[in-house]
């Protein structure tokens, strides 16, 4: 791997205290590394010694191959912008002006913009939707609106590597999606390296080349999304007990109702999960039958359901599987259809439906 960034045996910490020992992570040009792990796991810890806020207790932050102790601020200004959760509060500026600020390696000490600087700044703040708050005093603004700002400073910067601490904080599902999508064209179109923590494990999936699981005094485990992140990994990365992960949704799910069945489910097609859902949040144990397994369905019921009775997928349901449901079919109080589509192999749920309907079971 040609690395931009290289993070060699890097111990992190502050002061003698080692947080996070013996780091060892290339990044290439142009790609996107997401650090996620638990609140307090070290992720702040490592992107402040790559800014050089914070010196490493062992090892080195190299970029293009030369130390980031080597770098003058000048040197770094140009090369490196930097998002963090800290909130700045600069004293009676506009909005415009903190995102002006990000031009300031490129103007004389007196900090005058040209017109170029001035198109720059009018175009990043175009990028992240900032024109509205352009001339609002930046203190008066909203988290979201503040942490759009702060991303259009950093674009002004024209960076090579990008650094964000939690970037999606404060923003309403709109902005965290037009966020994400800026900072895959930049990394794209531009080349620019972006390493980033995050919090939400399927905006970290959607949005990363590499995602870096940070635990305990070391890197837990590394790799692409698909190759790290499965329900084991994120169950022990962040201490899970109750509830689960489902990689192939990204999504989180609460712990099913405990008991026997009270409802059985007739679904597919993904039909049954809004139910699934709904009998959970209100406390409700059922059962579903009959799933296949390469069905929407499946996915979620296996973690909600308090039984499932599943069939290989395009299979006819089996004389065992049938008798499974029927019995299921005794044993519950209701029988939810979520809309069934009846096709060959599956007909016996139509039978399943109508067994259903002459015991008066059927809503």
């Amino acid at each position: 791997m040609n690395a931009y960034l290289n993070l060699e045996n890097l111990t992190v910490g502050y002061g003698a205290h080692a947080v996070i020992e013996d780091i060892g992570l290339q990044v290439k040009k142009g790609e996107i590394l997401t650090l996620i792990g638990a609140n307090g796991a070290g992720k702040s810890t490592i992107l402040k010694t790559i800014i050089k806020q914070l010196p490493p207790l062992k090892g080195a932050v190299m970029i293009e191959k030369k130390g980031i102790a080597d770098y003058s601020f000048s040197e770094l200004s140009k090369t490196m912008a930097v998002v963090l959760t800290e909130r700045i509060r600069p004293e009676l500026m506009t909005c415009r002006e903190v995102v002006a600020m990000g031009r300031y390696p490129y103007t004389g000490r007196l900090g005058l913009l040209g017109k170029e600087d001035e198109e720059k700044v009018a175009g990043a703040m175009r990028a992240v939707h900032a024109e509205e708050v352009a001339d609002k005093d930046f203190n008066a603004t909203s988290d979201g609106q503040k942490q759009r700002v702060l991303l259009a400073r950093a674009l002004c910067q024209e960076p090579e590597l990008l650094i964000l601490d939690e970037p999606t904080s404060f923003l309403d599902i709109r902005y965290k999606l037009e966020l994400l999508s800026i900072l895959r064209n930049m990394a794209r179109q531009k080349g620019i390296t972006v390493v980033m923590s995050l919090h939400e494990i399927d905006l970290a999936m959607k949005i990363s080349d590499r995602v870096v699981c940070v635990k305990g005094d070391r890197i837990f485990c590394e790799g692409s999304p698909e190759e790290v992140l499965d329900e084991g990994v994120i169950r022990s990365l962040y201490g899970i007990e109750g509830g689960h992960f489902d990689p192939l949704f990204g999504s989180l799910e609460l712990p099913r109702a405990e008991g026997r069945p009270e409802v059985l489910v007739l679904s597919d097609s993904g039909r049954g999960i809004p139910i699934y859902r709904r009998l959970q949040k209100e406390g409700r144990p059922f059962a579903a039958a009959v799933v296949y397994r390469n069905d929407q369905d499946y996915q979620v019921a296996r973690y909600l359901a308090s039984e499932i009775v599943t069939e290989e997928p395009f299979r006819y349901i089996s004389d065992e599987n049938y008798e499974k449901a029927l019995s299921l079919l005794d044993e519950c109080k209701e029988v939810y259809d979520a809309g069934l589509s009846i096709g060959e192999c599956n007909a016996r749920m139509a039978k399943l439906r109508q067994e259903a309907a002459d015991r008066g079971k059927l809503s």
